[in-house]
């Protein structure tokens, strides 16, 4: 989950934004963990697996999760952020008007660049 906390421009902090991902693996971690301990021999394998996604959805860098949340924005306006960048800045300020410019531009810029770096990476698939 990402939330987006806006205060306007602050000459103290020299920011206009702040953009925080809030996680909440914790406490899916903790109930598989207590199903685990006392899951039959059937549902182990599966709660194992569980917590195995759990584990590396809850590892992700910030970066990644802030990019995928831009793109699932810009995915249901129709804009890419690598070849429509000005669409999909203003789409992105469309869907949260709380976000500057200057924020709307690093987040499309940060979603291109992770987008472009997955497509490097070779598949485990």
């Amino acid at each position: 989950m990402l939330d987006v906390f806006t205060g306007g421009s602050s000459k103290k902090s020299g920011a206009d934004f702040e953009v925080v991902v809030l996680r909440d693996t914790q406490a899916a971690a903790a109930a598989i963990r207590e199903a685990l301990a006392g899951a039959s021999a059937e549902e182990r394998p599966g709660l194992e697996r569980a917590a195995a996604l759990i584990a590396e959805h809850a590892a992700r860098p910030e970066r990644e999760v802030r990019a995928e949340w831009v793109r699932g924005i810009l995915a249901e306006a129709g804009v890419d952020a690598r070849s429509q960048e000005l669409h999909a800045i203003k789409a992105l300020r469309k869907a949260e008007r709380g976000l500057s410019l200057a924020t709307a531009v690093r987040l499309v810029r940060e979603a291109a660049a992770v987008t472009k770096t997955a497509a490097k990476e070779p598949s485990g698939i």
